[in-house]
């Protein structure tokens, strides 16, 4: 990839822990997750502290992390308790934290992945780190290149070595979330490139929920055999997360209906002939749909029976509370509504907090002098039943 110039100095990556926070009251029927621990590098975090809101809501404390950032597309955690953070644009993974200066959490390009081709909603996308890292340092990305999107696992520092190439690319509907799963399987979303009947079609990757073994191969127990297809009939999927051992996607509808899926094993989720709930045995339905202009949700993650989605165009993030069996309790709770502009990613951390970047910077969004930006929401009230 060619190399790019430096930014400005005024927009150059800054760190400003609680520079910038926000308290937002959520709904009693929301969700606690207590009281933090102490960050990775040794000290408290520097937040706000809360104050008591009547009607025994509760509330939450919105921190920017860094500023600065390009079209931060995807976040993983490594065990020191940091995380990898790519720039869909710039081709550039970055490493925030565990370390602190006094201006807050320190912020270090890693690299610049080569072979990445950034057009419209395509780039490096997606990132997961090995379960193993601690002994092979080695991480996993999702991009697009020039002729396709692929899979393809690097240690850090190093040029990436693909192992799933031919996932369709296009200006739109590139997919590109990346997790390993509780089976230690590698999986991958997958959009339609704007070929809808590729989302039903097994012998394509398009429009597909993937689930490979980290050599790029077909994980073993596959529902269709010789293939890395785990589910089908998907529009384009960006964000995926376990609850337990349940997995969850969100994903982008055309006109009328955003959707969280329960993902199963073999399961067909209905797209081109379905959007949101249809009703129709043939296809699985959404726990959770939403019209597209208060939703299409990019980033997911679960956090303490709770799934917590991140969304562009609603400019959001909403809550949703899981019963024991994996149903939905209650309404979902949105927050930060229309306060950071566009929200892509969100990532559990180790410390029991929630990650989100925000992509203002995308061609799509208001940038704000300080973006694109990351955030670090904690709730407050730690104790406080679930329902």
């Amino acid at each position: 990839m060619s190399a790019r110039p430096p930014y400005p100095r005024s927009r150059r990556l800054r760190t400003a822990l609680a520079a910038s926070c926000a308290a937002i009251l959520l709904a009693a029927t929301g969700c606690s997750l207590g009281e933090p621990e102490p960050d990775p590098a040794g000290e408290p975090p520097n937040l706000p502290t809360p104050s008591a809101t009547p009607g025994g809501g509760q509330e939450i404390v919105a921190t920017v992390l860094a500023e600065g950032l390009r079209v931060p597309w995807g976040i993983a955690f490594l065990p020191d308790g940091g995380a990898l953070v790519t720039e869909r644009d710039s081709g550039r993974i970055l490493q925030v934290g565990p370390e602190s200066t006094t201006d807050g959490l320190k912020v270090t390009e890693v690299q610049t992945v080569d072979g990445v081709v950034a057009t419209g909603e395509g780039g490096l996308l997606g990132i997961a780190v090995s379960p193993e890292f601690a002994q092979n340092r080695t991480v996993f990305v999702y991009y697009t290149a020039e002729r396709d999107n692929r899979i393809a696992r690097m240690r850090l520092g190093e040029e990436p070595t693909p192992i799933l190439t031919g996932i369709p690319k296009a200006g739109v509907h590139n997919g590109g979330g990346l997790a390993f799963g509780p089976d230690g399987q590698l999986y991958a979303s997958t959009g339609d490139a704007g070929e809808t009947a590729q989302s039903q079609n097994v012998e394509q990757l398009g429009g597909k929920i993937l689930r490979i073994t980290p050599d790029g191969k077909p994980a073993p127990g596959n529902p269709f055999p010789n293939s890395p297809v785990w589910s089908l009939g998907h529009r384009n999927v960006q964000g995926i997360a376990w609850e337990g051992d349940r997995m969850y996607a969100v994903e982008f509808g055309q006109n009328t209906w955003d959707e969280i899926n329960q993902i199963r094993k073999g399961e067909n989720y209905g797209w081109p002939e379905v959007e949101g709930r249809g009703g129709d045995e043939k296809y699985v339905d959404p726990i959770v749909q939403w019209s597209t202009d208060e939703a299409s949700c990019s980033g997911l993650a679960a956090v303490e029976r709770m799934l917590a989605t991140a969304c562009l165009r609603g400019q959001r993030l909403w809550l949703v509370e899981l019963t024991d069996t994996g149903a939905v309790l209650g309404q979902p709770q949105s927050l930060l509504t229309e306060q950071y502009g566009r929200l892509r990613a969100v990532a559990a951390a180790p410390d029991g907090s929630i990650w989100v970047s925000t992509s203002n910077h995308d061609g799509r969004g208001r940038p704000a002098p300080e973006d694109d930006r990351l955030l670090r929401l904690v709730f407050a009230g730690g104790g406080a039943g679930r329902s």
